[in-house]
């Protein structure tokens, strides 16, 4: 069809959607005002994704994903190989290499001495997982948790990797899994985000690389699915709170008028975006309530306090507090909370900054396991922990009796799942004696994320967003369901 006829069609269009969607517009706003005006008797709350119905019964209704920003070394945490003590200081055999590439940070070196760890390893629990001294509130989980030692990524920097991770693909521009989580099944809390992010401050690697807001982002999905992200001092939104002299009722006054403005110009564009900006309005509204009641702990027992480790002069980097509040959020119905621990790029003196940062994130992490167990919410509640890649076996630069650093490393790695449709007190698939290939069950990051989407009710190839002339997925051609890895 010729451009000028196109145009004039959508034309047509535009006035016609027009004037039958403003009763309409008109409608939602005045809802929206007065969410009662148009209810049912019994309201359902939240909001309703684009998914009409399950393609599978869900057994997680929520996810409280723990980012491990950086890579933890899976060598010195999870994946215990106790023939690596004998071969401390030897050179990596080219064959296990296998022409693999290495980042540039390492590629110049003129000799891979392999660094076995220096922390002991024990087994725990029922089911003997195998897990490091680093970690022993972790290891009185292990019976709780689904242990993967084959995760493998296609990445080997940490941007593409950890957006590869969140999003399905290296490069930017994707919506991340709770976007695509918000998209297909909405929320289940009228009052609070669907999708909310908090970042914490490890004490391992201080000037570890920057997290970027575009790993909570929504992509090309409508806008209101995006991350909200809540800070760990001050305000835990920014430009929630009213300022100085300004009451609810003139907000609320401020708030209407805005949106009558922006349903005028809904009817006139018919651009969707505008009316996600009116329900993000009407939501920092009613989170003006809803944040101050989430955030603050004074209803929480001591018990639970120091059962998590929260610490009020900062030593825990905030991450203790994240979790508790983590677990609050899922009592109220979020539908996915992102933790991100920043610390775990350890290139040099790795056993002195990963002690640290063990110390940081292993009893909050324990605590908020067995928190949602004792309150019933294990079950339907999925909890991932875990980072982009892992860490190489040889040591990078020099390699002494207590010292040693290690490169990125993204063959093989290990995250662990409790709750919410994985198989509790597992461990999974199996690599090579030096840590670096897999041999047995490998878990490419698509097959994880289709697994997670399975474990919400979600056939992975079925929840698409068409975009440019094309259907997109979180998994994007790929993904397998790892039926091991469940329950």
């Amino acid at each position: 069809m010729h451009p000028l006829q196109e145009h004039h069609q959508l034309l047509t269009r535009r006035q016609l959607f027009c004037r039958a969607g403003t009763g309409i517009g008109a409608a939602a706003l005045a809802s929206l005002l007065n969410p009662d005006l148009l209810a049912a008797p019994s309201p359902a709350k939240g909001r309703a994704g684009v998914l009409s119905a399950l393609h599978f019964a869900p057994k997680a209704k929520r996810v409280i994903y723990l980012v491990m920003s950086g890579g933890p070394s899976h060598i010195d945490l999870f994946d215990y190989k106790p023939a690596l003590q004998k071969l401390n200081g030897t050179e990596l055999p080219a064959s296990i290499r296998m022409g693999q590439r290495i980042t540039g940070m390492t590629s110049g070196q003129k000799s891979f001495p392999c660094a076995a760890p220096i922390f002991k390893f024990a087994q725990h629990g029922q089911c003997g997982a195998w897990v490091s001294e680093l970690l022993p509130h972790t290891a009185t989980i292990v019976d709780q948790i689904a242990i993967c030692k084959t995760l493998n990524t296609e990445a080997i920097n940490h941007d593409p990797a950890i957006t590869f991770l969140q999003t399905g693909a290296q490069q930017p521009g994707r919506p991340s899994l709770g976007a695509w989580l918000s998209y297909g099944l909405g929320s289940d809390n009228d009052d609070l985000p669907c999708f909310i992010v908090m970042i914490s401050q490890g004490s391992g690697n201080k000037t570890d690389q920057p997290i970027f807001s575009r790993l909570w982002g929504s992509g090309f999905l409508p806008s209101e699915h995006q991350g909200v992200r809540f800070r760990s001092g001050g305000d835990p939104v920014l430009y929630l709170s009213n300022p100085p002299g300004v009451e609810a009722a003139s907000r609320r006054a401020m708030l209407d008028g805005v949106s009558q403005l922006n349903e005028l110009a809904a009817s006139e564009s018919l651009d969707p975006e505008i009316n996600t900006r009116i329900a993000q309005y009407e939501m920092a509204f009613r989170m003006q309530t809803s944040v101050p009641g989430l955030t603050d702990l004074s209803d929480e027992p001591q018990r639970i306090i120091d059962m998590y480790g929260i610490d009020d002069s900062g030593v825990d980097g905030g991450y203790a507090r994240n979790c508790l509040l983590a677990r609050r959020m899922a009592e109220r119905g979020v539908r996915f909370i992102q933790l991100m621990h920043r610390g775990w790029d350890q290139h040099g003196s790795l056993p002195a900054q990963i002690r640290g940062q063990c110390k940081d994130v292993d009893q909050p992490t324990a605590a908020l396991v067995k928190d949602l167990k004792e309150r019933g919410l294990l079950d339907d509640t999925l909890v991932i922990w875990g980072g982009e890649f892992g860490r190489t076996v040889y040591s990078q630069g020099a390699l002494t009796k207590d010292n040693y650093g290690r490169d990125h490393h993204g063959r093989c790695f290990t995250m662990w799942a409790a709750g919410g449709g994985f198989k509790p007190g597992i461990t999974y698939g199996e690599t090579d004696d030096f840590c670096y290939n897999i041999v047995q069950d490998p878990v490419p990051v698509h097959d994880w994320n289709a697994t997670i989407l399975r474990c919400l009710g979600i056939e992975h190839t079925r929840l698409t967003f068409r975009f440019q002339g094309r259907d997109f997925r979180l998994t994007d051609v790929h993904g397998n369901v790892v039926a091991g890895l469940m329950g």
